[in-house]
Parts: C-alpha cells; structure tokens; sequence
C-alpha cells in the first residue's frame, strides 16, 4: 500500500473518531441537561468548547494525514 492510501486511512479514522466522541459529549450533554434543567445553559457551554476541542484534533489529523499522502 502506498503512502497515499495510509494517509487516507488515517484521515478516515480521524474523522470517525470525532464523530464518535462529539457523538459522546452531545449524548452525556443531553442526558445532564434532563436530569438538571436549571444548568442549561453551562453545560451548552462546556459541551461547545469540548466540542470544538475535539474538532479541532481531528482536523490536525486529517492535515497530517494529507501533507504525509
């Protein structure tokens, strides 16, 4: 297999990772917004930042995996 093909791999996997884990933090986001409404808009919050963290290292993988490819 080609560099190319590994590299696209890797971004695939890197994209699949961070719809898992955003998937994760929207799940537990909503279930503690159910059990405590009054902290909505914290926990909206919190989930946007983690959010957007784990986006984040996602497209630093995917870039990664580009230049290498």
């Amino acid at each position: 297999m080609e560099i190319a093909g590994i590299a696209a791999i890797g971004a695939g996997l890197a994209a699949i990772g961070a719809g898992i884990g955003v998937g994760n933090i929207g799940a537990k986001a909503m279930e503690a917004m159910a059990r405590q409404p009054e902290m909505v808009g914290e926990l909206r919050t919190n989930m946007l930042i983690a959010a957007a963290l784990v986006e984040g290292v996602a497209l630093f993988a995917v870039v990664v995996a580009i230049i290498q490819g």
